[in-house]
């Protein structure tokens, strides 16, 4: 963040002259620099961040990074405890809607506990990628019964009424390659059944969504070429940016 310029000021009294010579020649004492976040007044007001993206697109890493080194409160996305993921990838079209289910009352939940925490907050994934990318896509496969999407969609219009978008959108645009590679990397047993055909129509999707998005402040982050989690250049560059956005919402 920038700082506020020096104003140099004309005074016709020679004892103001006086003042100012002496004060010139003592030596000021060195600046440390930082490259941490230093919000100005206006930006004390807690904010809600978001992160957005396919699987293995990289945002429990950048969520991570962030609430790190912003000194912010992370908010992750919870897989480790989920009752139904297990069971969801052997058998999808049987457990599909309840694994809907479980993310969307988890989100609505984690939702007002943000609003409502009085800190700013990062947030891993957000309650609109489940209604437009994942369920959608379930019953499009034929892996959720049009009984049960359209159920999960009136229900999903319902909370939302109730909750506010982001202050800011994170959005981690990935290729299908750059997927595949980095759901490897982190080994997730219950993931290794995951399809090539899968992952493509999600990102076909994240696209559609992202085109029409208009809730908030939107950044998308290409990480093909990219390497936050081992970069710290690269991560440099991905928080400048955020720094401008978020200077842009004051």
């Amino acid at each position: 963040m920038a700082s506020k310029g020096l104003i140099l000021r004309k005074s016709n009294s020679k004892s103001t002259v006086k003042a100012e010579t002496a004060k010139t020649s003592t030596k000021a004492a060195p600046v440390k620099s930082t490259e941490k976040y230093a919000p100005t007044k206006k930006q004390l007001a807690p904010l809600h961040i978001a992160i957005a993206g396919n699987i293995g697109a990289g945002k429990t890493t950048l969520t991570s990074l962030l609430a790190k080194t912003m000194k912010w409160e992370p908010h992750y996305e919870d897989v480790d405890d989920n009752p139904y993921l297990n069971d969801f990838y052997e058998d999808m079209q049987r457990w599909s809607f309840n694994l809907q289910i479980y993310f969307l009352n988890s989100r609505f939940e984690q939702i007002t506990k943000i609003r409502q925490s009085g800190k700013t907050i990062i947030q891993d994934r957000t309650i609109y990628e489940d209604a437009h990318i994942f369920a959608p896509n379930l019953h499009s496969m034929g892996l959720m019964t049009t009984r049960d999407f359209n159920n999960y969609q009136s229900l999903f219009g319902l909370m939302t009424k109730f909750v506010s978008p982001p202050d800011l959108l994170i959005y981690l645009r990935a290729s299908v390659p750059t997927l595949v590679n980095q759901i490897a990397r982190r080994g997730r047993e219950y993931e290794n059944s995951i399809r090539i055909d899968y992952l493509k129509r999600l990102n076909e999707r994240y696209e559609a969504w992202i085109s029409t998005y208009e809730q908030g402040k939107l950044l998308i982050i290409d990480i093909d070429d990219l390497n936050f989690a081992d970069n710290p250049e690269d991560m440099s560059k991905i928080i400048n940016k955020i720094n401008a956005e978020i200077n842009g919402l004051f």
